[in-house]
């Protein structure tokens, strides 16, 4: 049995597209392969195509347990949909009273720098999943996982108002390329 933990990025990948191609294509990092492409060929197809089965994965993990019981598998889940988009997007997963995933949903979509939030909108989309509880999440282009002062501004100000309206706030990721930090981790919730 081949125990692919111990494989290479490259025999990996060899794997899924052939080594010669596999070898053309890797640079030093695995992720430029798996964003979307801006053309269309059959190697970032595939690429595509697994990206999205691995993401199908962890959301069907989230959706079967409770999310806190799985925090790799949301860090994971939230690395693979946010860290290569070279702007802004603010998402929310909302979660049923056992902390079970109700469905994921980017909300809000901005500049490389940064993304308006509104707090009426968030709090409309909590009631319509009927959620008892949040996680946010948004990512961080530059590669730097650390809160800006609105970043925490946001979240107090989102966490209050969801309050009025029985939701928690869990916790809020950032996600930057393959780094995420935790909120609730940090104690900033």
């Amino acid at each position: 049995m081949i125990k692919y933990a111990h494989l290479s990025d490259v025999d990996l990948l060899g794997r899924l597209v052939g080594i010669r191609e596999s070898r053309r294509l890797y640079r030093g990092a695995l992720q430029p392969l798996f964003a979307t492409p801006s053309e269309t060929n059959a190697i970032h197809e595939k690429c595509a195509v697994a990206r999205e089965l691995v993401l199908r994965s962890l959301r069907e993990e989230l959706n079967s347990r409770d999310a806190l019981t799985s925090p790799s598998a949301v860090r994971d889940y939230l690395r693979l949909t946010l860290g290569g988009r070279e702007h802004e997007v603010f998402m929310v997963l909302f979660l049923d009273a056992q902390h079970r995933v109700l469905e994921a949903e980017e909300l809000f979509r901005g500049t490389l720098t940064q993304t308006s939030v509104y707090p009426r909108e968030v709090v409309k989309a909590a009631l319509r999943a009927n959620a008892a509880a949040v996680i946010f999440a948004h990512n961080h282009p530059s590669g730097v996982a650390q809160p800006s002062q609105a970043d925490e501004l946001l979240t107090r100000s989102l966490k209050e108002a969801l309050s009025l309206v029985d939701v928690k706030v869990l916790d809020h990721f950032i996600v930057a390329g393959t780094s995420t930090l935790s909120f609730a981790e940090r104690g900033l919730l």
